[in-house]
């Protein structure tokens, strides 16, 4: 990809490519993405996999800032969308003065913000004020505590029906997509069939608009636990510990710095 997407063109993506949508936390790992990701996330998962805390309640909005403009730094291609921490949009008020801190002080191309038709009256008063948001229904990780846990959607004719609503509420409200997690993939397949707007899923089966995964997990540098729906496309953890053990031994060996590494 060499041409960095605009929101017309992920919309008209649906039903023409799926989209690739992979996380980033730093300028490092954001410019081996940049090339080929159509857009990169922000997401609040920094707190887990880089931050090492249980979930993603505690992230801040002054971390996801720090956070958006290292990646934009690594990022000159893919499009970025900055996760909205808990917290920061119990109100329409509260969530467009946070949101334009985020615009102002990063080069973010959009936020992220968790919530089906209880969330379209926040998402449409970010819209109207210029500010380009992507929606995420389904399994909402800022709601876990309050809901017992991660628990999967979409497992009843009522969810199903709720999680549709859930959509066409989020479009309506201007949201050019939306990220649905952690649903039953035939459920998924019928909303995102329900809007016109891309749907991306991450646990939520191959019959959406495209996926996001985060990239600790599908390198396989997070090690802690594996989701269901994560397929891992590198050992990363056994090859860096690999790494550092060789050159752990030749420090002791002494035969690092060799010749050719030495001035």
């Amino acid at each position: 990809m060499n041409t960095k997407l605009s929101i017309t063109k992920i919309q008209k993506a649906k039903g023409d490519r799926p989209l690739t949508m992979i996380t980033a936390y730093d300028a490092l790992f954001a410019k081996l993405f940049d090339p080929i990701a159509d857009i990169i996330l922000v997401g609040d998962s920094l707190n887990m996999s880089f931050g090492g805390k249980k979930d993603t309640l505690s992230a801040t909005l002054e971390q996801m800032i720090y956070h958006t403009q290292a990646v934009c730094n690594g990022a000159q291609n893919s499009f970025v969308i900055a996760d909205m921490p808990f917290g920061t949009y119990p109100t329409a008020g509260i969530a467009l003065e946070n949101a334009t801190r985020v615009f102002q002080e990063s080069p973010a191309d959009a936020v992220k913000i968790e919530g089906g038709e209880e969330k379209a009256s926040t998402i449409k008063h970010l819209v109207d004020n210029g500010i380009a948001v992507c929606g995420h229904i389904g399994l909402l990780p800022q709601s876990v505590r309050g809901e017992g846990g991660y628990k999967i959607k979409g497992k009843n004719d009522s969810e199903a029906t709720q999680l549709i609503a859930d959509a066409k509420a989020v479009e309506k409200a201007g949201a050019f997509c939306i990220v649905i997690e952690g649903v039953k993939a035939d459920v998924a397949t019928l909303v995102a069939q329900s809007v016109n707007v891309p749907v991306i899923g991450i646990g939520a089966g191959s019959g959406v608009d495209g996926q996001v995964l985060v990239f600790s997990d599908m390198l396989g540098l997070f090690e802690e636990f594996t989701p269901k729906f994560v397929k891992k496309y590198l050992n990363g953890a056994d090859l860096v510990k690999e790494a550092v053990q060789n050159y752990k031994d030749e420090v002791e060996a002494r035969s690092f710095p060799d010749e050719i590494h030495t001035y």
